[in-house]
């Protein structure tokens, strides 16, 4: 096994784990939502928190790490389109992922307090979970255009 083979394995794990905890966090708190069930809503919102700190956080500061490894091992120029775009598209979706974060430890709370005083969720909730699926759209779209990229690397 290379180094090289080493690098490019952690690099696409990484890629799995940001693409993989992303849907995975989207479908369930969307259909934690559905239900309406503020204590459901809560318990879900909770569990997502702590995947993001431990899954994506995780990916997230080992990927550029990797890639700068892989670029040097291979000897690829840092000007290359599919590079430059990537890492342009990188910094896009942590400018979106960083709020969401936030957003979805709001909506716990959000939650949890509705859960302890009659299960009502407030305006504030409602407000928060269109715009948490709102940035998830340019957030998770980017991660997949530049899987895309790794993949296809146009000139």
């Amino acid at each position: 096994m290379t180094l090289y083979f080493i690098l490019k394995y952690l690099h696409v794990l990484g890629a799995v784990v940001i693409l993989g905890t992303g849907a995975g966090i989207a479908f369930f708190m969307l259909m934690a939502h559905r239900t309406g069930d503020a204590a459901f809503i809560a318990g879900t919102a909770a569990t997502v928190v702590i995947a993001d700190v431990i899954f994506t956080t995780t990916a997230i500061v080992l990927q550029p790490i990797t890639g700068a490894f892989l670029l040097g091992a291979t000897l690829t120029a840092q000007s290359e389109f599919w590079i430059v775009a990537s890492l342009v598209l990188y910094v896009i979706a942590g400018l979106f992922w960083v709020p969401v974060v936030f957003m979805q430890i709001e909506i716990r709370n959000l939650a949890r307090a509705a859960a302890a005083n009659g299960g009502v969720l407030p305006p504030r909730y409602f407000t928060l979970f269109r715009r948490w699926f709102l940035f998830g759209i340019p957030g998770f779209g980017s991660v997949m255009t530049i899987l895309w990229l790794m993949i296809a690397k146009p000139a």
